[in-house]
């Protein structure tokens, strides 16, 4: 009987490296780690955060798409949506024949038994995993290892009849896949909250109570069917979208524990709450990089990564704390020494700024979401350096 779903790929690595290398490597982010994340050139320097660009999840989801492609050339490959919140790696999965299945509740009608579906790195909801297993079809799971876990600790509070209190984006994949393995479990229930401001509120109806149905307009598109507030905020357990803010994360865990203490006797909490760290390593180091930066008189931080990118948008806030900040999808953003396409950190639309490089600069952070190749990293600096400098590229990846 053939095996149909694959979750440690096909072995086939050392058959896909060299097009994987050819595709996202770079020179430039090669010399900077030879050279302690420091490039000096054309009277600039460039520091590199010490931990940048594709995480472990990521580079392992984008190597298992590539597997496929070559394990299954003669077979219609489909994935269930963006494999990474990046539009470059997305595009060039597009290019290699990878169809992307719309987001329409019909979204599987074209999918037959033959076919091949890729699970992306955020994973997917355990409705949709069931789906494809009655159509028989192969699949290959690339869901990140740091979300499995976060799945393994909702799966335990719902065993144990806890709600599972997520700090996500309701409307983002990972967190959907994250809180329908609730469904598994009947009579399992979820909430997610976004941030800080909506935690609070959640804290004040178990510490003191609240309106009913003023909670419920509040978090309608954010709980699960039947959740009542009354019953279901009684015995929380926490977890989190694994590329949100892990300060504000644990700041969210902090409330929801004072609230829980403000209602409970102290020896009763244990029955009441639960909290696991389920924060994502690769995504905390790389917060923690950014921070690594602050005191090295940076001039200008630059941000790569997708718009959507919810962990490089987050190092984008972070950066925005310390210095002048610009969170790029790509090189190209980089009209010319004057002119910028970013999205300001905390905003959700891209602008058009002037005179985002003065004349002063010298020192330029740059750091990328995890979801960002270093190829990108590298266009992005060579960009830079073309407005400032007539160096060529080639003598300096030569001379250091």
């Amino acid at each position: 009987m053939e095996q149909t779903y694959f979750q440690k790929g096909f072995g086939l690595r050392t058959e896909i490296r060299p097009q994987l290398q050819e595709t996202y490597r770079s020179q430039i982010v090669d010399l900077m780690r030879a050279n302690g994340f420091r490039l000096d050139a054309g009277g600039l320097t460039f520091l590199l955060a010490m931990e940048f660009g594709f995480c472990y999840g990521v580079e392992r989801a984008v190597e298992y798409a590539y597997e496929t492609v070559a394990k299954f050339p003669d077979r219609k490959v489909f994935l269930t949506g963006e494999i990474i919140h990046n539009p470059h790696v997305n595009n060039k999965l597009q290019r290699m024949g990878i169809e992307f299945l719309p987001s329409s509740a019909d979204k599987y009608d074209k999918v037959a038994r033959e076919d091949v579906v890729i699970v992306p790195a955020f994973g997917l909801p355990a409705a949709d995993l069931e789906l494809l297993g009655k159509k028989g079809c192969v699949v290959v799971d690339t869901t990140c290892g740091s979300v499995l876990n976060v799945w393994k600790n909702v799966e335990r509070y719902a065993r144990l009849g806890v709600t599972s209190v997520i700090h996500g984006k309701f409307e983002h994949e990972e967190t959907q896949a994250t809180f329908s393995r609730t469904s598994l479990f009947p009579g399992a229930h979820y909430l997610v909250v976004r941030d800080k401001p909506e935690a609070a509120d959640v804290s004040r109806y178990i510490a003191e109570g609240g309106e009913r149905s003023g909670f419920m307009k509040r978090f309608s598109n954010a709980v699960s069917d039947g959740f009542d507030p009354d019953v279901h905020l009684q015995r929380i357990g926490l977890a989190n979208q694994t590329t949100m803010l892990s300060s504000e994360s644990l700041e969210i865990a902090e409330m929801l524990r004072e609230a829980m203490r403000a209602r409970y006797a102290e020896d009763e909490m244990g029955e009441h709450y639960h909290s696991f760290d389920t924060i994502c390593s690769a995504t905390q180091d790389r917060q923690d990089a950014v921070y690594g930066l602050k005191n090295k008189n940076v001039d200008i931080m630059i941000v790569i990564g997708g718009y959507n990118s919810s962990n490089t948008n987050n190092l984008a806030k972070i950066s925005a704390k310390f210095a002048p900040t610009f969170h790029l999808e790509d090189a190209t953003s980089i009209l010319s020494g004057d002119e910028i396409r970013h999205k300001p950190a905390g905003t959700k639309s891209e602008t058009l700024s002037r005179g985002w490089f003065p004349a002063s600069a010298r020192c330029i952070g740059i750091t990328a979401g995890a979801s960002t190749p270093n190829n990108q990293i590298g266009e992005t600096i060579e960009r830079i350096l073309s407005f400032r400098s007539t160096i060529n590229l080639q003598s300096i990846l030569g001379a250091q």
